[in-house]
């Protein structure tokens, strides 16, 4: 995962419907509402709660509509955890009811909302962006006044903001969080959460743009507002953790430590295990720095185990949303048949199914992060090696570097090859390969190109392989930044690190110094020497 916290972003989605039930068939009554409050904020208390208290709620309720509110709970409970193929399995158990036609304009707009949640909680950031884009592209949705609709468009555009923040894009996401916030109030529960969720991210987008004081006062009020409450532990270490990035940014890492024991006492004895996942990571991070070896082993293990459950989960979840996704498109055919619209939607869905399938072998094969030791050893042996870059000749073809010949009917045509690298260089310019998470399969997903032949592409036409190709995008393009904007002169090594899409300090400095011949402090002094002179 990056450095930021990816949360299940359903975990706030629910309550908005209290106000619906009101309207339910005119069936609705207050004590559905109280009782749908107390599920909503056991979720924010303890998931396990979360889920028996809503379960026994579900038995003894048999409005078709306040059945599917309270599967949406039970779903959001289990992403909190990161059981994601339960959650994906109770959040598609009420297609049961068949009768999606006849519900509310507001239910059909939540149904597609929670299908762009699932996909996100899954990693498939672009599977989710596409629905929250279609869904932010209706004026009728954003001009609605309707209370429901209104919170609606606010988790839609909270959503849309943690997209852009994975793709480092961080002003487009604080400028979503902004929009999430035209959409809300503090007149109930529900705002209130959302609002203080926003504030949390948008520190940490703050922090990613250095902006560290301006992140410190904002994530402050934020723990002072929820120490007061003590009712959110969740919403609590997740603050917490956020809060230590910011004394990790500034080398303090004895503080770093402090506020992360303090998040983690908050959920240590609760099912919170991504957010679990990632505080027992950061501890790893802030006691190797500290050179505590004991700590640093201890915290690393943690979460290295509860990394490898969470991923084995998240890769059954991807296989569990594509089957019931390939079930729904067969029993809808009459349905699309009638109506235009969603026969185009079942068509994009069914392309869309395609893409993943192709995508799910590469997904499962991926591994972000290496031993530590063994990429200095090997980036220590690249330091004096000449790079050599693709020329392309006027009759669109490329020298590559030559390798092994793969068997004549395997073989990729100039054609192909041609596409393929031009696919990479407008992929260059995109900035992309900061993003940490980047990989061999996440980009062929992205491209539309199968793995073999990217990699033999890459391999042939940039002469190294995929880490390596990657690695040197990014040191290129923050050397470029230090030399050509005097402002990262002032960064430390370690923002610089994160900034490029490093996993450490050491890393970074080990794979500048293999591509440029220095390290980045001897390089940024020659960069400021050049400039006085």
């Amino acid at each position: 995962m990056n450095y930021y916290i990816r949360m299940p972003q359903k975990s706030v989605s629910i309550l908005f419907i209290l106000l619906y039930s009101i309207f339910i068939n005119g069936q609705s009554g207050p004590d559905f509402n109280i009782l749908l409050d107390k599920a909503f904020q056991k979720l924010y208390q303890d998931p396990d709660d979360c889920i028996n208290y809503s379960q026994s709620l579900l038995i003894s309720d048999q409005n078709i509509e306040h059945k599917i509110i309270l599967q949406n709970i039970i779903s959001q409970a289990y992403a909190m955890k990161g059981d994601y193929v339960q959650s994906v399995n109770v959040s598609t158990q009420k297609e049961v009811y068949e009768e999606k036609d006849k519900l509310s304009y507001f239910m059909q707009v939540f149904g597609d909302y929670d299908l762009a949640d699932q996909y996100q909680n899954l990693d498939l950031y672009d599977q989710s962006q596409r629905i929250i884009s279609d869904l932010l592209a209706n004026k009728k949705l954003l001009k609605s006044e309707d209370p429901k609709l209104k919170i609606t468009v606010a988790e839609l555009y909270q959503l849309q903001a943690i997209n852009f923040g994975i793709n480092r894009n961080y002003p487009l996401a604080i400028e979503n969080l902004q929009k999430s916030n035209q959409y809300i109030d503090n007149h109930n529960e529900e705002n209130r959460i959302i609002s203080t969720e926003n504030k949390i991210f948008y520190s940490s987008y703050l922090l990613k743009q250095n902006k560290l004081e301006e992140a410190r006062k904002l994530i402050e009020n934020v723990i002072v507002h929820l120490e007061k409450k003590q009712e959110q532990p969740f919403l609590s270490a997740l603050a917490y953790e956020n809060f230590s990035k910011y004394y990790f940014l500034k080398e303090d890492y004895n503080k770093a430590v402090e506020n992360l024991e303090k998040g983690l006492a908050k959920i240590e004895k609760l099912p919170y295990n991504y957010l679990k996942a990632k505080i027992y990571e950061s501890l790893s991070k802030n006691y190797f720095a500290l050179h505590n070896d004991e700590k640093y082993y201890e915290y690393n293990k943690l979460y290295s185990e509860l990394k490898a459950k969470l991923d084995s989960n998240n890769k059954e979840g991807i296989r569990y949303i594509i089957k019931l996704v390939e079930t729904n498109q067969n029993k809808n055919i009459e349905f699309q048949k009638q109506n235009e619209q969603k026969k185009i939607w079942t068509l994009a869905s069914v392309f869309l199914l395609m893409i993943t399938l192709s995508v799910i072998y590469y997904l499962i094969e991926t591994r972000r992060k290496k031993d530590l030791k063994k990429q200095f050893e090997f980036f220590a042996k690249q330091k004096n090696r000449i790079q050599a870059t693709p020329v392309y000749s006027p009759d669109h073809t490329v020298e590559v570097v030559q390798t092994e010949k793969i068997p004549e009917n395997n073989k990729l045509s100039k054609e192909k090859e041609f596409e393929i690298l031009q696919k990479l260089n407008e992929w260059e310019k995109s900035d992309l390969y900061l993003n940490k998470n980047m990989s061999l399969s996440t980009l062929s997903a992205q491209m539309g190109i199968n793995t073999k032949y990217l990699s033999e592409v890459i391999n042939n036409s940039k002469g190294k392989n995929f880490n390596g190709y990657i690695n040197e995008l990014r040191i290129n393009h923050i050397a470029h930044l230090l030399k050509t904007d005097p402002t990262y002169l002032n960064y430390k090594v370690s923002y610089l690190a994160e900034f490029s899409g490093f996993s450490s300090h050491s890393a970074f400095t080990t794979v500048f110094k293999s591509v440029t011949g220095m390290s980045p402090n001897a390089y940024i002094q020659e960069i400021s020497k050049n400039r006085v002179s």
